[in-house]
């Protein structure tokens, strides 16, 4: 099922709901044969950063971002995972614009965490592994365009030369059987996604897209790095309530 490209208002909730009971029939013929894309236990990057205090920022592409943040919400060291759009201008970074495919973002997801508990190399063996297809070119799963385009945003150098050694480790050892199609974008701004994006999968558990594409990704997270799974998801409308 693909994912839903209309704006929500006040009547979120109910329109919500009654998408979720009409989408139930359409997913089932929408749907491709494999719910959600295909996790893969890969190693830990050879490379990673020097740990420092205080925190740091991460940001990742990976098609939607509600699942890309809801893999993340789950990770622990991770104090904060916003979705957002990166790789364009400020003026275009609005949902409908990025969603026509020419603005250059990425629906993307700007992570907050503490190095000292989870560190950027750890962040990168997650998003490679659960929260997203990094062999898909302009797409995922379901959806289609640039705008969806598998990218990691380095914030620095360190990040650049870390992300850059891993995907040549993964590609040398053929972790998934393809080449891998992730690009590096560097200084590039991140700006937050509207507020009714924000904790999507985890206010909207039941809607048909989330069940069908994202809610695996997060199963997955639990069983390939119980070590660094938490329960309880960080979120976004708890941090500015």
């Amino acid at each position: 099922m693909t994912k839903r490209a209309s704006r929500w208002g006040s009547g979120a909730r109910a329109v919500l709901a009654a998408l979720a009971l009409a989408g139930v029939a359409v997913a089932l013929w929408q749907a491709p044969a494999i719910s959600a894309e295909d996790a893969v236990a890969i190693p830990p990057p050879a490379l990673d950063e020097q740990v420092k205090p205080g925190l740091e920022k991460a940001v990742f592409a990976g098609g939607c971002f509600w699942g890309v943040q809801g893999v993340f919400q789950h990770v622990k060291g991770v104090t904060s995972a916003v979705s957002g759009y990166a790789g364009g201008s400020a003026d275009d970074a609005v949902y409908e614009t990025v969603g026509t495919g020419r603005t250059g973002h990425a629906e993307s997801v700007e992570i907050t965490y503490d190095p000292a508990k989870v560190t950027y190399g750890q962040l990168l063996q997650v998003y490679f592994s659960v929260a997203h297809n990094p062999t898909q070119l302009n797409y995922q799963g379901p959806d289609r365009g640039p705008q969806y385009r598998s990218t990691v945003f380095a914030a620095n150098a360190e990040q650049k030369k870390i992300a850059q050694s891993y995907i040549a480790q993964l590609d040398e050892t053929k972790a998934f059987g393809k080449p891998i199609v992730t690009t590096l974008e560097t200084g590039k701004a991140f700006y937050p996604a509207e507020a009714y994006h924000q904790d999507f999968l985890e206010l909207n558990p039941t809607y048909p897209y989330i069940v069908y594409n994202d809610l695996p990704k997060v199963e997955n997270l639990k069983k390939l790095f119980p070590q660094v799974y938490s329960d309880k998801p960080v979120l976004v409308k708890a941090a500015t309530n």
